[in-house]
């Protein structure tokens, strides 16, 4: 059975991409590597056939920019020998998501459009639950379905089924 997981994209990487011309592509390419700032999707336990959700925190809300099924997971330094030509354009298109330490790649699909305006409403942030090999947890900081602090959702998390498929009706209800 596929896993959903979320990953934080940083403000910074947001206003580049919607002033890149992003805001509306399909993303078919997401960067991982060994540190906070561009946490492993390797490590998360992220495989093909699940799906990646992109999100932002900006002004206390969490915001779901699209979502992207995972097709395959390369080491970066390899990709382009595992790559055909359109899908190493695509690696080069999406160069912006490119932190500075990365050492694989996610490829798939393309995804559903970016979006910069899909806000998660405050009750659905406050039951947004995760899943771990410890069991499950909402997401903390959460008060009066504002986010108050970032740090529960920093790096890559699998969520929940219930909450998978909230954040997906969401995604798609913009589609």
């Amino acid at each position: 059975m596929a896993d959903a997981y979320t990953t934080l994209w940083t403000n910074d990487l947001c206003r580049a991409l919607i002033s890149g011309g992003y805001e509306g592509q399909r993303p078919s390419v997401l960067f991982g590597g060994p540190h906070q700032s561009q946490p492993s999707f390797v490590r998360a336990g992220v495989r093909p056939g699940d799906r990646v959700y992109p999100i932002r925190v900006f002004r206390k809300r969490m915001w779901v920019l699209g979502a992207m099924e995972v097709g395959q997971l390369l080491d970066y330094d390899t990709a382009g020998e595992h790559l055909d030509m359109e899908d190493y354009l695509r690696l080069v298109h999406w160069k912006p998501l490119k932190g500075g330490c990365v050492s694989e790649v996610v490829v798939g699909p393309p995804g559903t459009p970016l979006a910069f305006d899909r806000a998660v409403p405050g009750d659905l942030l406050a039951r947004l639950t995760c899943r771990s090999r410890r069991g499950e947890r909402q997401i903390k900081h959460v008060v009066d379905g504002e986010l108050r602090s970032v740090v529960s959702l920093r790096g890559i998390y699998r969520l929940a089924p219930e909450s998978a498929g909230e954040l997906e009706a969401l995604v798609a209800a913009a589609e």
